[in-house]
């Protein structure tokens, strides 16, 4: 076990087996650590950024320490992590025990303090998260699940739900994204395309509609029914 100590110089075994036990070792700690750590990072995408910045920080730093030793070991980490991701697809089994499962926090109206606990979070979190999603009062949320990315899915009462079109079973037309046609004082002519208009037919709606030239424009937008929508540089 020699290789754990500082020494003048290490084989190329030697280093493989460093970065082995290195990323376990991250990957065990960041376990234990918990979801509210790693929040928004799933725990290897967490490790493999973790080990390899200092790994490769390390080198840059120190004059003594060879840029070998880091390439090797970075190698050795990919391979691994995407050992690991392969892993994960191919057995479920290793899947739950890598990644953790969702935990219920608050359901039917009540906080479920066991699923606080388990996810490592206070109460003081959970109020800043559902203020987040603007729901002032816990008792409206049917159900909170702490997800393994460190985030919490909300979902309220039916009674407490935004009415929508749906609800009202009321038509509405199909969701059309504006196109950018002008940034920053310069045509997107890919774009403009696209809506089967020209540059005179711009120029000409711009001085029209607005008195003004393309090079004043901030941002132009058009969409499936010709609707021109302009914001000029102030």
């Amino acid at each position: 076990m020699n290789f754990l100590q500082g020494q003048e110089a290490l084989t190329n075994i030697e280093w493989i087996l460093r970065a082995i036990i290195a990323f376990f070792f991250l990957l065990t700690v960041a376990k234990l650590l918990g979801q509210r750590t790693i929040s928004q990072l799933r725990l290897l995408d967490f490790v493999i950024a973790l080990v390899i910045g200092n790994i490769i920080a390390h080198p840059l730093s120190d004059e003594h320490l060879g840029l070998k030793g880091s390439i090797i070991s970075t190698i050795v980490l990919v391979a691994l992590y995407l050992c690991s991701i392969f892993s994960i697809l191919k057995f479920p089994s290793l899947r739950r025990l890598i990644n953790s499962s969702p935990i219920t926090i608050v359901q039917d109206g009540e906080i479920l303090y066991k699923g606080l606990k388990k996810a490592r979070i206070s109460i003081d979190v959970l109020i800043e998260e559902l203020r987040q999603q603007k729901i002032d009062d816990v008792e409206k949320v049917s159900l909170a699940i702490w997800e393994a990315d460190g985030n919490i899915s909300v979902f309220l009462h039916p009674k407490y739900e935004p009415i929508t079109p749906s609800t009202l079973q009321i038509e509405t037309e199909s969701f059309n994204l504006p196109r950018i046609i002008i940034k920053e004082g310069r045509i997107n002519f890919k774009e403009l395309k696209q809506t089967s208009r020209d540059e005179g037919w711009v120029v000409s709606n711009l001085e029209n509609l607005y008195q003004t030239e393309v090079k004043n424009v901030l941002l132009a937008t058009l969409d499936n029914k010709d609707n021109l929508k302009v914001f000029l540089y102030k």
